[in-house]
């Protein structure tokens, strides 16, 4: 008999993927259907972090550890208050997941994912963003995809928001038991 699958009292959903591949777009619908808060997780980066990307330099390890602590620590609250929620956060390494995981059984990942065309279209579409389309280059290069082991799923983002929303919350049902 296999055991039964242990699903946490709440999900706290990483919306993670490189710049330009919908992440804030697909947290904000997702949000608004389930009823549940969002969080942009660029508003957690230190003022130094957005200074670093708005000048066009890729921030390194060093420069997201202690946004990627914030997050984790926002994270753990909503945990303690027994409240899901949504946050985006690129978190392109998986030794940055493993962080946000760590000591929160709550993170499932969805990580959207595009083509580096549809993600270069994009970016040169998006106004009023700190980061610069030519910092897509060194997003791609650092991003470990989502493994196997790890909590959530990939999912498509090339397509239409609707079709993107919906294969993610179809995942979200089948691996937490969501009803909504």
């Amino acid at each position: 008999m296999e055991p039964a699958l242990s699903i946490p009292a709440t999900t706290s959903i990483v919306v993670m993927g490189v710049s330009g591949a919908g992440k804030t777009s697909v947290a904000v619908e997702i949000a608004r259907q389930l009823g549940w808060e969002y969080i942009e997780g660029d508003d957690l980066h230190p003022a130094a972090n957005v200074a670093k990307m708005a000048g066009g330099h890729p921030l390194d390890d060093e420069d997201r550890w202690p946004w990627l602590r914030k997050i984790a620590e926002v994270i753990g609250e909503h945990e303690a208050a027994g409240t899901s929620f949504l946050v985006t956060c690129s978190a392109l390494k998986r030794s940055y997941r493993d962080l946000l995981r760590d000591g929160h059984p709550s993170i499932w990942f969805a990580h959207v994912s595009a083509s580096e065309a549809v993600l270069g279209e994009r970016l040169k579409m998006r106004q009023g963003h700190y980061m610069p389309p030519s910092l897509l280059g060194s997003q791609l290069a650092t991003l470990e995809p989502l493994a196997d082991d790890e909590p959530g799923a990939v999912i498509p983002g090339n397509g239409p928001l609707e079709q993107t929303v919906a294969e993610l919350v179809a995942d979200l049902r089948t691996q937490r038991g969501l009803s909504a």
